[in-house]
């Protein structure tokens, strides 16, 4: 299946191709210019493929937790890929696309996944990996940081887990960078 994924939910503006045998990817740290980065780095990405639009399968999109106009940009620009396509389209949790990343280098073990959602909170959400696969444990959700860490101390305690942290919640606030 050939499938373009864009998301736009943090500082971050990534585009990625998987053309059912290679992968083709296109990330930029670009805070405040996603809508400006955006369209240039899907067609880097399909040239780099030697592709076009009319050759994918479906099209995925960063639905968030994060960045609330990150995530209008990222779903604005898929709507308009996939109304001038007719392709299909779906929606990835960004906190669920961090944990796969994480869990391709830490496998059975929990990832903590904590992103900065401005104004003393996070996007916060807690995956175990078995055999390859991400279950989500503790539910996606915006809090403040000690109720992140208090939630994942006690399941880690309950369950007798160790934990991989992945997102920038981790080192803007100090009480989840101290677990």
């Amino acid at each position: 299946m050939k499938i373009l994924a864009i998301d736009t939910a943090t500082e971050a503006c990534s585009v990625a191709l998987n053309n059912g045998t290679e992968q083709f990817q296109e990330f930029e740290i670009c805070p405040q210019q996603h809508s400006q980065r955006l369209l240039p780095m899907v067609d880097s990405v399909l040239k780099q493929a030697k592709m076009s639009l009319s050759d994918l399968d479906l099209l995925a999109f960063g639905r968030g937790p994060g960045s609330f106009t990150g995530v209008r940009i990222a779903t604005g620009m898929i709507q308009g890929l996939a109304l001038g396509t007719g392709l299909k389209v779906a929606g990835v949790s960004t906190l669920a696309a961090m944990a796969v990343e994480a869990a391709s280098i830490s496998q059975n073990t929990l990832i903590a996944c904590a992103t900065d959602a401005r104004m003393g909170e996070v996007y916060f959400a807690v995956y175990q990996v078995k055999e390859g696969s991400c279950q989500q444990v503790i539910e996606e959700q915006v809090c403040p940081p000690d109720v992140a860490a208090r939630l994942l101390t006690d399941y880690v305690n309950q369950h007798a887990y160790t934990f991989v942290p992945a997102g920038t919640g981790w080192q803007a606030y100090e009480v989840l960078g101290a677990l």
